[in-house]
């Protein structure tokens, strides 16, 4: 190092030295750029010896026991750090659309949603990446929670009621990468009689109610709380349809999100959405998604947008 040079800068720089160069601008040493790197001692001297040969100009020199950069070598490591990031960036760019051409997202997610926004963006991701696979799992949100975490699925597509207190929501998604899809309405459903819009919870306290899945009856029962009254429900079915085939039979009210009055309605019940009642709707995986996984969350959020 530091001996005469007479040529010019090589027409290319390899990379591996650039590391070398730039891990010992990090760590000031040779030792300790090795012990990072997990290279002997002698073998990034002799890098840093053929990078200045390609570089044709000193880029280090002797302090003491030890070396220092020169200001070319200060330039070049400070080069490296881009030109390094810029590879690794488009090496992860190269693997994410391989991943695309042969890939498979598995999707776990509530019947409202296999029946509204999953279709469409499956759809759509057949379009864009038809080399991509999705598997689709029908699961309330608990169960799509736990196929989840046992990594049985890639995302979950789940929901949460985040307006009214309840005793028990959602899991903590602190453990989750979360990606919100969209907030949805909740709507009161009634027989269709003709009748003026119910205008809130509270003219409802002598109605009979049919309750669904155990979070959106806890939503239920929270709703008639804040109305003052506790409510009598005198059936109880996840299914929506059969939900709207009860109400437009005239034995009872319900509550009842949008997708689930999107993936069906019966002719026989009027629907008004109430007044600050919303619907959370959120995609979730564990850690970073894979890039399939990434892109079919991508697709659901652009349909959730157009919904």
């Amino acid at each position: 190092m530091g001996a005469a040079y007479a040529g010019g800068v090589s027409a290319s720089l390899d990379l591996t030295r650039l590391r070398v160069l730039a891990a010992v601008a990090r760590t000031g040493s040779v030792t300790a750029a090795a012990r990072e790197l997990h290279y002997a001692q002698p073998s990034v001297s002799h890098h840093l010896a053929r990078l200045e040969a390609e570089a044709g100009i000193p880029l280090l020199q002797r302090a003491g026991r030890g070396v220092r950069l020169t200001e070319a070598g200060r330039l070049l490591a400070a080069r490296a750090e881009e030109i390094l990031g810029r590879v690794e960036g488009a090496q992860r760019e190269l693997d994410a659309l391989a991943g695309l051409r042969a890939g498979r997202a598995r999707l776990a997610a509530f019947p409202s949603a296999l029946a509204t926004l999953v279709p469409d963006a499956v759809a759509r991701l057949a379009v864009d990446h038809p080399g991509v696979s999705v598997g689709l799992v029908e699961a309330e949100p608990p169960e799509a929670l736990a196929a989840l975490a046992s990594g049985e699925v890639d995302v979950a597509l789940v929901f949460e009621h985040t307006d009214v207190r309840h005793a028990r929501t959602l899991d903590d998604l602190a453990r989750f990468e979360v990606t919100d899809v969209l907030t949805e309405a909740v709507h009161l459903v009634r027989p269709s009689d003709g009748r003026a819009a119910v205008p809130g919870m509270e003219a409802l306290e002598d109605a009979t109610w049919i309750a669904g899945c155990e979070r959106c009856r806890a939503d239920l029962v929270a709703r008639c709380g804040a109305a003052g009254f506790a409510p009598r429900i005198a059936f109880e079915t996840d299914d929506y349809v059969a939900v709207q085939a009860l109400v437009a039979a005239g034995v009872g009210v319900s509550l009842l999100p949008s997708l689930a009055l999107r993936a069906h309605r019966h002719p026989g019940v009027d629907a008004v959405a109430l007044p600050g009642a919303h619907r959370r709707v959120v995609a979730l995986t564990v850690g970073a998604p894979t890039p399939p996984a990434r892109a079919l969350i991508d697709r659901l959020v652009a349909v959730g947008a157009a919904a």
